[in-house]
């Protein structure tokens, strides 16, 4: 079984940073993209940031100046790091792993998320 834990969130106020992380545990061969998303109350789901092992994928334009992606494949951990908040990111960072399984191809996880509050 693959566990996707994220940690990290917290309560800032307006203009701070905050450091999200991303780590499957259990059993698997390789670890694929890597996505953040965020779900804010009453509102859809929205991508945030993806990564493959070795490059950004996408990152969404509402944060691109102020949000960055990064992975550490050594510690199978990825990472948002975040500044310049706003309280329109006060969300439930939820974090999709792929990761592939041995003899049972690929799978995507998702964990509980993190939450971030944003004070004005």
């Amino acid at each position: 079984q693959v566990q996707v834990v994220e940690s990290g969130g917290g309560l800032v106020q307006a203009g701070g940073s905050l450091r999200l992380s991303c780590a499957p545990s259990g059993i698997f061969s390789e670890i694929g993209t890597m996505t953040w998303f965020r779900q804010a109350p009453g509102k859809q789901r929205e991508l945030v940031a993806s990564t493959g092992r070795t490059e950004t994928i996408n990152v969404a334009g509402a944060v691109k100046d102020r949000f960055t992606i990064t992975r550490d494949n050594a510690k199978n951990t990825m990472y948002l790091q975040m500044s310049g908040l706003r309280p329109e990111d006060t969300a439930v960072y939820v974090c999709d792993v792929m990761v592939l399984l041995p003899g049972a191809g690929w799978r995507y996880y998702r964990g509980r998320g993190t939450q971030v509050t944003v004070s004005s």
